[in-house]
């Protein structure tokens, strides 16, 4: 026995709520799965957006634990280079991922978790991790960085960065977001993000540097607490994956059914800073509506999702690869200058030019 339903979406993350939300309002039945118990938990973010987010989605406003209005970033032991107007929001990323969700179960979506994509079958049947299966015509993989959907058409996030955090008392209100670039930090950098009373302390680093991930985020803790400004309580821990490929192709077939990937399945991150929440929510609104429009006939919306992607990332994505590149061969050279780090992150204005 199987169900049959015009679109199945894959992950309930900001993509495929935003997925499943725009497909439904679209009039389309939809199946939306999710392989996590509950929607957002664990939460493995370090939850900062830009603030103008909300202008598309009014439910970060609901979600939204603090503002932020700056950036200071400090490389090695130097001192701190502010960037005054930095408008962000620090996020209950499990509220904001519910509500997204509850949106799209409102606009007629089902959203069913416990539940994750097992196989493609040869006549077109989905095969879920329940034993169920489900006849899609398309499916919209928004399953994160590993993805399933993405693997099994031949879409795979090659270059990935590992990130772990700590979540610990703030000492005194902030309202900055702290970035750390150090030699140590290989691949990545670490982070001071404050969450009202508390605050997200992190790093990201290259997947052959992971071994040392525990130890960079430990020093970095301690250095903050001898500064005065954070506590030694660790209120709770966390950690993900994030992918630094670039784009992939977004758009693939698995038999008679067509595959859009959006968000981080899609390789939407930037591969410097990690920012990824509000390409996934915009990534997923048009892959809904992609879906939607090829199902109802016009033959080229799944090439105009493609291409809109690009037009909306590519540029950006491009860059921060060739940033990326080159902070890795000044790296691995023994020539991690001062000035190739300011070129490699986004606070000074050598990142922005040619």
């Amino acid at each position: 026995m199987s169900t049959r339903v015009d679109v199945l979406v894959v992950g309930l993350g900001p993509a495929g709520s935003r997925a499943a939300w725009a497909a439904a309002r679209a009039g389309l039945s939809v199946l939306a799965i999710e392989r996590r118990q509950r929607v957002g938990d664990p939460v493995q973010c370090a939850e900062l957006v830009p603030r103008a987010l909300e202008q598309e989605v009014p439910q970060l406003g609901r979600a939204t634990v603090q503002t932020i209005e700056a950036m200071h970033t400090y490389i090695e032991d130097g001192a701190c280079d502010v960037t005054p107007h930095f408008p962000g929001a620090m996020l209950d990323r499990a509220r904001f991922d519910a509500a997204l969700s509850q949106a799209a179960n409102d606009a007629g979506a089902a959203c069913r978790c416990g539940v994750a994509l097992h196989t493609v079958e040869h006549d077109g049947g989905v095969r879920l991790s329940d034993g169920s299966r489900v006849h899609p015509r398309v499916v919209i993989g928004a399953d994160g960085p590993r993805s399933r959907a993405g693997r099994l058409a031949g879409r795979v996030n090659r270059s990935l960065v590992e990130a772990r955090q700590v979540t610990v008392p703030l000492r005194r209100r902030h309202a900055a977001t702290d970035i750390f670039l150090s030699s140590e930090i290989a691949g990545g950098y670490g982070w001071l993000f404050p969450k009202r009373d508390v605050a997200h302390i992190g790093a990201g680093v290259a997947a052959d540097a992971r071994p040392g991930l525990r130890g960079i985020v430990a020093r970095l803790h301690a250095r903050l607490v001898a500064q005065g400004r954070v506590d030694t309580t660790i209120v709770a821990r966390t950690g993900g994956t994030i992918p630094a490929s670039g784009m992939l192709d977004p758009v693939a077939c698995l038999g008679k059914i067509r595959v859009l990937l959006a968000g981080d399945a899609a390789g939407l991150t930037n591969p410097v800073t990690g920012a990824g929440i509000a390409a996934a929510v915009q990534s997923g609104a048009l892959a809904g509506e992609a879906a939607a429009a090829w199902l109802a006939g016009r033959s080229g919306a799944l090439d105009e999702y493609r291409e809109e992607l690009l037009s909306i990332f590519g540029a950006a994505l491009e860059r921060a690869l060739a940033r990326r590149r080159a902070l890795a061969q000044a790296h691995s050279g023994g020539r991690l200058t001062r000035a190739a780090q300011r070129r490699s992150w986004i606070a000074y204005p050598e990142y922005w030019t040619a």
